[in-house]
This record gives C-alpha cells, sequence and structure tokens, in this order.
C-alpha cells in the first residue's frame, strides 16, 4: 500500500464504543459475543418478522426496520443507517450476505461519519464484483478458469462466450454468492433458460442481475484461504479452508485446513491469495476462493467479507476473527505477523438448515418447540442464531446453527463433529442433521476422495429410507408417552405414583400401545403392577423400566441393559433418538382425537409460504405428468411445482408477485380422461 492510500485508508478507521448489526440470525449473534466481550455497546436490527429472534435479546438496543421482506428491512440502507443515528452507532458490521458487499452502503457509511467494518468502497468495487476481479487478477498474473467477465450482458454476448468457453460452463452472478443465481449449463439449447432463472434469482437476492460465464470445471475441489489487512499495509493470510462437499453450488461441510494439500501446495496457494488481495491493498477480512482440478489452481472470485465458515479458521489459529476485524476497524495494527501465525490442528464444520433432505432439500418453516444441543466441551463449539420458542421463516435464510469440532488429527475431528450431530435435537421443524452425520461419516468423505459433485452423486445414500423400529426404539416411544404425562400431571417428585416403572398401589395392569410407521403398525402391550413391569414386543416379554435420566432424556432400562435415550412426545408425534439413530413415530392415542386432514397429493398448492415468481403454463395447456406449472421463491430459493398427473391446466390461481401461504391451491390440473 502506498503512502497515500494508507492515509486515506486511515481516515475511515477509529476508535469506536457503539456497533449496530446490521444483519440477523447466527451471524449477528456471532458478531454481538465478541463486540460484549471487548466492552462494545451492540445494537440490533430487525424486521417485523424478526421481532423475538435471539440477536435482538442478545444486543444492548435493537430497532425495528420495516416489513419481513429483505429489501424493506435488511436490505434498506436508509432505515439502517437512521438506526444508528437513533442509537448513537458509531460503527456498522454488516455480517454476511445482505449489504456486507455492497459498495453503496459502505459508501454511505463513510459519507455519515459511520465506520463500516469491511474494506472500503473502492476495494469491494474492484474485488467484490466477480467480473471485476478476475479482470484484476487476470492483470497481476493470478490463473483464471477460461471464460468471460465483460460488461457486455446481451444473449448474443453470453452465448457467444459459452461457445468459445466449451460446454459445459457455469452461468454465475457477478454479485454475491451462497450458490444463488448459478446454473450449470450442458448444452447451448439450455442456456437461455439458465440466464433467465439466474438473472431473476439474483436480481431477488443481490439487487444485481449481471451474469459472468465460467468453464465448468469437471470433478473440482473448492480451497479458499482467508486473509486479513490493516490500514497500515499489513495484510496476512490464515491458511486455506476446503469446501468441496456442496449442493446446489452452496458450501455444506467446511474444513481447516485442506486435507488436499501439501505444504508446499499451502505456501503456494497461501502467497497467491496474498497476491490477489494485495492488488488492491484490501483492508479487513476476505477470503480468496480457489477451484483446481486436481493439477492447477485457478482464482474464481474474492469474498470482501467475513465468511460463513470462519470459525474453522479460527479453531486452527486461535485467532478470533471477528475481535480481528473489530481491532482494525479501530484503526490498530494487526496484532500478528505472518511468521507468528500457527497452524493447530484440523477443525470442520457442519451448517445446520431448516430443511427437509428426504424432500429434496424442501425448506421448513414454524416455531421451534425443542432446541437442544450438546455443551461445548472436547473441542465443540456451536454458533447459533436460534433457539427454542423460536421461529423460523419463509423470508430469509434456512440456516439455524454451524456444529464444529476441533481436535488434533482429521479423523478425530470428524468423530468429534458427529457425536456433536447425534447430541442435538431440533423439533418443530424439519432440519438436515441426519443427512450432515450421513455426510461426514461416508466412507469417501472420510478418505477424502470427493469433488463438488459428491453430494448429488451419494444423495440415495445419505438421505435413506426410514429405518424400522427395534425393540428399543418401542420401548423408548413409550418411557416418552409416559415422562410426557407424569409432567402433564405435575405429580410431586417423591410420590411413588410418578415412577415409570409402573408401580401401582393393588393388583396387576395392562396398558397397550399402537405406533405407525410408514412400514405399518407395531403393538406394545406394557404390564405394571406392584412388582417389576414389562414389555411385550411381538410375542417377546421384556423387564422394563424408564426414568428421568439426571443428564438429561430418558433412561431405559430394556430387559436389564441401560440406555440413554432421547424421547419427545408432540401431540400424537413421537420422536426418539436412540443409539439406532433418530425415528418419528406416530402414536394412536385410544383417549385422543385423530387428525389425518392433510394437503392432496392431487393438486398443485404452495408447500410452504413463498412468492410466485414464475408461470410456466397457460391455462388449457395440456401437461404431463411432473410437467413444471410455476415457481415459487421460497427462503430465497426458488421451487419449481409440477403437475401430479397428466392432464389440462383448468385454471391458474395466482400471478407472478402474489405472496401465497402454504397449502393455498395455485393451479387446478383436469385429469387426462
Amino acid at each position: 500500500m502506498n503512502a497515500k492510500a494508507a492515509t486515506k485508508s486511515a481516515a475511515l478507521y477509529r476508535r469506536f464504543n457503539t456497533l449496530l448489526i446490521a444483519n440477523r440470525g447466527e451471524i449477528a449473534c456471532r458478531v454481538i459475543k465478541t463486540a460484549r466481550a471487548m466492552g462494545l455497546r451492540t445494537v440490533a436490527v430487525y424486521s417485523e418478522a424478526d421481532a423475538d429472534a435471539l440477536h435482538v435479546a442478545m444486543a444492548d438496543d435493537a430497532v425495528l426496520l420495516g416489513p419481513a421482506r429483505a429489501r424493506d428491512s435488511y436490505l434498506n440502507v436508509d432505515r439502517i443507517l437512521e438506526a444508528a443515528r437513533k442509537t448513537g452507532a458509531e460503527a456498522i458490521h454488516p455480517g454476511y450476505g445482505f449489504l456486507s458487499e455492497n459498495a453503496e452502503f459502505a459508501r454511505r457509511c463513510a459519507a455519515e461519519g459511520i465506520v463500516f467494518v469491511g474494506p472500503t468502497a473502492e476495494m469491494m468495487e474492484a474485488m467484490g464484483s466477480k467480473s471485476g476481479s478476475k479482470a484484476l487478477m487476470e492483470k497481476a498474473g493470478v490463473p483464471l478458469v477460461p471464460g468471460y467477465h465483460g460488461d457486455a450482458q446481451d444473449d448474443a454476448t453470453l452465448a457467444k462466450a459459452a461457445e468459445k468457453a466449451g460446454y459445459p460452463v457455469l452461468v454465475k452472478a457477478s454479485a454475491g454468492g451462497g450458490g444463488r443465481g448459478m446454473r450449470v449449463v450442458r448444452s447451448a439449447d439450455e442456456l437461455a433458460a439458465a440466464i433467465v432463472s439466474a438473472k431473476r434469482e439474483a436480481l431477488a437476492a443481490f439487487g444485481d442481475d449481471r451474469m459472468l460465464i465460467e468453464k465448468f470445471v469437471q470433478n473440482p475441489r473448492h480451497i479458499e484461504v482467508q486473509i486479513i489487512g490493516d490500514s497500515h499495509g499489513n495484510l496476512l493470510s490464515l491458511f486455506e479452508r476446503e469446501c468441496t462437499l456442496q449442493r446446489r453450488h452452496q458450501k455444506v461441510i467446511e474444513e481447516a485446513p485442506s486435507p488436499t494439500l501439501d505444504p508446499a501446495q499451502r505456501e503456494a496457494v497461501c502467497a497467491a491469495a496474498r497476491k490477489a488481495a494485495a492488488a488492491v491493498s484490501y483492508v479487513g477480512a476476505g477470503t480468496i476462493e480457489f477451484v483446481s482440478d486436481g493439477r492447477e489452481v485457478f482464482f474464481i472470485e474474492m469474498n470482501t467479507r467475513l465468511q460463513v465458515e470462519h470459525p474453522v479458521t479460527e479453531l486452527i489459529t486461535g485467532i478470533d476473527l471477528v475481535e480481528w476485524q473489530l481491532r482494525v476497524a479501530f484503526g490498530e495494527k494487526l496484532p500478528l505477523t505472518q511468521d507468528q501465525i500457527k497452524l493447530n490442528g484440523h477443525a470442520i464444520e457442519a451448517r445446520v438448515y431448516a430443511e427437509n433432505p428426504n424432500k429434496n432439500f424442501m425448506p421448513s418453516v414454524g416455531r421451534i418447540r425443542t432446541w437442544h444441543t450438546p455443551d461445548e466441551v472436547d473441542g465443540l463449539r456451536i454458533d447459533a442464531g436460534y433457539g427454542e420458542g423460536k421461529t423460523v421463516s419463509p423470508n430469509y435464510d434456512a440456516m439455524l446453527a454451524k456444529v464444529i469440532a476441533w481436535a488434533p488429527t482429521r479423523d478425530l475431528a470428524i468423530s468429534r463433529l458427529n457425536r456433536g450431530l447425534q447430541e442435538t435435537d431440533v423439533r418443530g421443524i424439519v432440519t438436515n442433521i441426519p443427512f450432515l452425520s450421513a455426510l461426514i461419516t461416508h466412507p469417501d468423505v472420510r478418505a477424502n476422495t470427493i469433488d463438488t459433485s459428491f453430494i448429488e452423486r451419494e444423495l440415495a445414500k445419505l438421505t435413506p429410507a426410514e429405518a424400522e423400529l427395534t425393540e428399543l426404539e418401542l420401548a423408548a416411544a413409550v418411557a416418552s408417552i409416559l415422562r410426557s404425562e407424569e409432567i402433564a400431571a405435575g405429580r410431586d417428585a417423591n410420590s411413588p405414583w410418578r415412577a415409570s416403572s409402573g408401580w401401582a398401589a393393588v393388583g396387576a395392569r395392562h396398558r397397550r400401545f399402537l405406533f405407525k410407521q410408514s412400514g405399518g403398525e407395531r403393538k406394545v402391550s406394557l404390564r405394571y403392577g406392584q412388582g417389576p413391569s414389562t414389555l411385550a414386543i411381538d410375542g417377546k416379554i421384556l423387564s422394563f423400566a424408564s426414568s428421568a435420566s439426571p443428564r438429561g432424556g430418558i433412561d431405559v432400562v430394556l430387559d436389564g441393559v441401560k440406555h440413554h435415550v432421547t424421547g419427545l412426545l408432540d401431540g400424537h408425534e413421537v420422536y426418539v433418538r436412540t443409539r439406532n439413530g433418530r425415528f418419528e413415530v406416530h402414536w394412536v392415542d385410544p383417549f385422543g382425537t385423530e387428525d389425518e386432514e392433510q394437503v392432496g397429493a392431487d393438486r398443485v398448492v404452495a408447500p410452504l409460504p413463498g412468492t410466485v415468481v414464475a408461470i410456466l403454463v397457460e391455462e388449457g395447456a395440456s401437461v404431463e405428468k411432473g410437467a413444471a406449472i410455476l415457481t415459487l421463491e421460497v427462503m430465497k430459493m426458488e421451487q419449481t411445482l409440477r403437475a401430479p398427473f397428466a392432464g389440462t391446466v383448468k385454471q391458474l390461481k395466482c400471478k407472478v408477485g402474489d405472496i401465497v401461504q402454504e397449502g393455498v391451491e395455485l393451479a387446478e390440473i383436469e385429469p387426462k380422461a
């Protein structure tokens, strides 16, 4: 950095006492935690949908921005700056997503005399644009993936660029990230539709629909380097992360360091990252991303912000990146030099999402009724943005939390992460936790024989059919019902009537349970009285007892063996977690009422609240089973609804732009005679 640039940069950073976090969810909570530890006063902002959100409760002050839609709240620069003025916030941390890479927002902060915790607007414009950064890297001699990153955006130019690069190609939004506005195109006849869809998604997510074209690297590995610079001209790399395990171009598992690189390759890629960041005299935290075909490494983009996966870097270096961001924003020098940063052990992170892997990862929304995570010991760390009683909205990204594990070796880190996932229970919504556990324990993941298409290839194995209940799960289900009844009855803890062992004053009694699973029905008979209780399962008699466990959950003694299980009853639905995994079972309560009303599978209905972004057929059109009818945007991701059978589109009951609720019929299909 030259002296003139350093002076200009340093003028933008200074000491402050009050920090506004212009974000929500996990990252807002993460920033608040470090800021408060540094003695700063914190201000949260929120939308109407986030009034009871965890980050609002954690902050010292909070300001309502507006309605649920991001453009009316978290993307509204005027309202965020007004919130800063109202609360006396001298600095703003943008987190990731939303306005974190918006150069105009950084420029407005500077104009108002507010410290922006991140790079300058000029640095963002140079590196935040995928197209602009590629041009800069090309000039600096950093190797690039073949493709097009020019200003012309007409269909003919993009088509010509794709043809020159050679199919398959990647159509990618120039702004933003997270897999949004990105499509793999394998032939020329797919290009036009992919561009339309990618532009629409990019415009909704980032307010910018410019596209670039890249040659799609076959069987790639995704490697990125964490860098950070200060306003005094110091620039460091903090080793690399591997983020190869992705779905729909969105990272699922991240680890550091990369298990793919040897020490010489590690130093080479980190040196290339420092060279890339130095090209713009970078200040703040950022990430230089590369793709590798196994032989060469190509620069693909720079993220001018903190990354979702920053905790794995923190765990292998012992550095709090948010603290360093804030110290850089204070105008301080980085506290360490490059040779003082040491790599220690291995860390791996899993992103917990509100989504259903068994239904094509359909987002799940609603109120979280149960939230349990394990203690943060033995190298385990939980970064969460939700908790029990909080509501998951359809308006935002579906990530709930990150489970991260550190250990001296990669294999042990994976085992610790799996244990952390296995001991995490979130109920009321559907999560991808079982999928994550299956993924990280897959033999190919353990062996690091993967690429970015691994999840798509192995999806059937990673989302297995519902397992059959064993005797242990049935006993756990019975124990869960008994425990729930005890709690509801509010019995005295010292009363013998409280005992789940089945103690009774006189005689012997029976109680029958009927459980339903997709595979069929299972009957269990509980015999209890003055002696030991038993369960009859499939004609087999087993001794049985259960009680609340001092470590949480339930202790079940079955046939002389004590098992620690988790069991939760929600209406007629029983959730149990045993050594065999997670299980869902429906309890047919003989004294209760059943509500089996469901949305029919023969109708085109909204699976979740969302916005209609495209109508793909006309009324009167003949369609085959599975034909695309319309597209919904749910949690910033597009979902295509299809015809349940062959027939004629009798009526379209929505239009583009409509905001629809779950279960609402959107199109009527008349079956083919």
